[in-house]
């Protein structure tokens, strides 16, 4: 079990992202500064209040949200009215947002958003995942607010099928795409129509897309393993430079998870 997030590299910026994982399950939160405020904080506080068994279905995650927020709002709420005015108005009017990805020991997962769950067997080579098509990334995520509803369109549930041969690991957007991308660039015959899409997108998503694929040759496992090897922060840091120099990965806050 295996927990590592870092904020953005040479920003000086605080991690919006939260991340862990125990014997029951692994979990990243999304916390989204773009809207609202506090989002570093209801991101760790919704990793930490996952249940140790799974949530099945749209409804048993509707009922969690509804028995967390309360408790979180009430106490960002004194927070804001200490600080007053424009930071106050921005919470009353558009609260929290961040986004939630899960997966259980069971194998059972859900998603909230553009974080995502893998399930990687290394015997037979093939990548699950909670995700659609990787164009899918330039849309708008989903995002679960402190004190709105949320919309069961933006609920995902699944189960891995999953043996001895599987690792079950989790990442924010800017990590997954990359581990996404990779996959389907080493498997360019059954991805090319779909990885052509995203670079015809002409989206920032898009110039990762044509990076990966002018590479020569793209060892996926090697990629991946090398990547879930990792157990330092320093490391996992030195690891995600290099591949925004190579101009594979987006500037963001990057998590991992690894069960």
């Amino acid at each position: 079990m295996r927990a590592l997030s870092i904020a953005k590299i040479n920003d000086n910026l605080i991690n919006e992202d939260a991340a862990i994982a125990n014997d029951c399950k692994i979990a990243v939160s999304d916390g989204a500064g773009g809207g609202g405020v506090f989002a570093d904080k209801w991101s760790k506080y919704l990793v930490e209040h996952l249940p140790d068994k799974p949530i099945k279905d749209y409804a048993a995650f509707d009922k969690w949200i509804d028995g967390i927020w309360e408790p979180f709002y009430n106490d960002c709420e004194e927070k804001a009215k200490a600080e007053g005015g424009m930071l106050l108005n921005k919470f009353y009017d558009e609260g929290s947002f961040a986004t939630i990805v899960a997966v259980w020991k069971t194998g059972e997962w859900i998603s909230y958003g553009d974080s995502v769950a893998f399930c990687y067997n290394r015997k037979t080579k093939n990548l699950q995942h909670s995700f659609g098509q990787i164009v899918n990334f330039n849309r708008p995520p989903y995002l679960v607010n402190c004190k709105d509803p949320s919309d069961e369109k933006g609920f995902k549930y699944g189960k891995f099928k999953m043996d001895e041969d599987c690792i079950m690991f989790a990442a924010s957007d800017a990590l997954a795409h990359y581990v996404l991308m990779m996959y389907e660039v080493s498997h360019l015959d059954r991805y090319a129509s779909e990885l052509q899409e995203a670079v015809d997108a002409q989206t920032k998503n898009s110039s990762y897309v044509k990076a990966a694929m002018s590479l020569r040759q793209v060892y996926f496992e090697k990629r991946l393993m090398k990547l879930l090897n990792l157990k330092h922060k320093g490391h996992f840091k030195q690891h995600l430079q290099k591949l925004y120099k190579d101009g594979l990965i987006s500037h963001d806050d990057y998590s991992l998870v690894i069960m």
